[in-house]
């Protein structure tokens, strides 16, 4: 995604890239959570260290683990009724 403004809300978004998924839940911050870095960052050199972060190791189906492409998140979005247009 590219961002070229904010009054008026600008950006453009490409077909493809990457999308990097958190190995955690997400639950809004609170004093109680602040630690939990797994459900608050989608770093790859962080999550890659979370016993529950799936590596996809299939270039064919890039729609696993917490690694995707962007068009297979985009399919599933659509598969679940989203416009993603």
């Amino acid at each position: 995604m590219l961002l070229c403004g904010t009054n008026p809300l600008r950006l453009y978004m490409f077909h493809e890239g990457l999308a990097r998924l958190a190995t955690e839940r997400y639950i809004e911050p609170c004093n109680a959570n602040l630690d939990k870095q797994y459900m608050h960052l989608t770093n790859y050199a962080i999550n890659k260290h979370n016993p529950k972060f799936v590596f996809n190791n299939n270039s064919n189906n890039m729609g696993v683990g917490h690694k995707r492409s962007l068009s297979c998140v985009y399919k599933q979005l659509a598969a679940k009724g989203l416009d993603i247009d």
